[in-house]
């Protein structure tokens, strides 16, 4: 809680603590669980946001609250429980693995840095992370987001939650963002080993790369995220040896009456299969965990779209999740990003670590 003079109490101070660097590994956000009333506080956190919805407050909140609350909550619930893993939400489970494996990785690397992951919408809160960061002595943290691509509305908004903390911060630690990855080697080349391992047990079919959708006019406004979504596309092409013929790039989710990006993802696969194109292999390159937006919508809806309008056959190549390249490209990009700030353990530490690593690696391989 804030004090009278509008800050947050600070840790206790302790004379001759080393500097510490930390990462902040920040997602979009989920229900904490499939009902309506979860549900319903949730989009009005995320739909609530002017960095995702541009409509003037005047407008847009009587409408959210008055209409599409109300009628959205329950129909997102259902969705949300036919995606509802026993241990919860798979994007939640998905990002905190991948923060408890950067860790480990870094560890491994010879890097004393923890890594705790929070989300821009719902718990665990941007805030609240960094609070405890700076109560475990942090004086350096690296916000690495889980978005590949930039957009406003999803890398700027995980920059306003973390300015917001900052303003009511005494002692602000050394902030860095990580903006955008899209043309990373190892982003890329785990990609790519994604779908060549999918292709290796199923054989090949056309390949549709769907990415998120924002409105059009973002585009037009000077946002980049279109422009980064085609690069990603054509690396990833090229990386697979594709001729351009051989793929598709489509935008999915939208929402409401706007004009968004296209081409947009249902009708696309809906056009393939009139067209004869009798399979298809659809990824998510700008989702890095599995969500309600590729389980539901593209491997649920998509698939039942696509065979409806004459496709033979749809599969689902599922997001990076905890893939071990994966892992390695995201720790290559935190490396990166906090070059110059102190993040070595003692050399008799580093080697512990290594040890264990490869003892749990021979334990696996048995």
């Amino acid at each position: 809680m804030a004090s009278s003079d509008g800050f947050n109490p600070e840790p206790e101070f302790t004379h001759g603590r080393a500097a510490r660097t930390a990462i902040l590994y920040c997602n979009l956000g989920t229900p904490d669980e499939p009902t309506a009333p979860a549900v319903r506080r949730y989009l009005a956190q995320f739909l609530g946001d002017r960095r995702v919805v541009e409509i003037p407050r005047i407008v847009w909140l009587p409408l959210l609250y008055g209409v599409i609350l109300p009628l959205r909550a329950g129909k997102s619930a259902a969705k949300y429980a036919s995606i509802w893993e026993p241990e919860g939400s798979p994007l939640r489970i998905w990002t905190e693995k991948q923060a408890k494996l950067l860790q480990g990785w870094l560890a491994v690397r010879g890097h004393d840095v923890p890594v705790r992951f929070a989300m821009r919408y719902g718990q665990p809160s941007i805030a609240s992370r960094l609070d405890a960061l700076k109560a475990e002595g942090a004086t350096r943290i690296l916000i690495l987001q889980a978005y590949p691509q930039y957009a406003g509305s999803t890398t700027a908004s995980v920059i306003d939650a973390v300015s917001q903390w900052t303003q009511t911060t005494r002692n602000v630690p050394e902030l860095r963002f990580v903006n955008r990855y899209h043309d990373d080697r190892g982003y890329l080349q785990a990609l790519a080993q994604r779908v060549e391992r999918h292709w290796q047990t199923n054989g090949t079919g056309h390949l549709l790369m769907s990415f998120h959708g924002v409105p059009e006019r973002t585009l037009h406004l000077g946002d980049p995220y279109h422009c980064e979504c085609l690069k990603t596309a054509r690396l990833l092409g090229e990386w697979l040896r594709l001729e351009p013929s051989q793929y598709t790039v489509t935008f999915q989710s939208r929402f409401g009456k706007a004009k968004w990006l296209e081409p947009y993802t249902e009708p696309t696969l809906q056009a393939l299969a009139a067209k004869g194109v009798d399979r298809v292999d659809v990824i998510c390159p700008g989702f890095t965990s599995d969500c309600l937006e590729t389980l539901e919508e593209i491997a649920m809806e998509g698939r039942d779209a696509f065979l409806a309008a004459g496709g033979k056959t749809f599969h689902y190549v599922s997001c990076l999740n905890d893939d071990p390249a994966w892992i390695a490209a995201l720790g290559g990009i935190a490396e990166k990003h906090m070059a110059g700030w102190p993040t070595k353990v003692p050399a008799d530490t580093a080697a512990l670590a290594r040890s264990r690593e490869a003892a749990m690696l021979r334990g696996a391989a048995r």
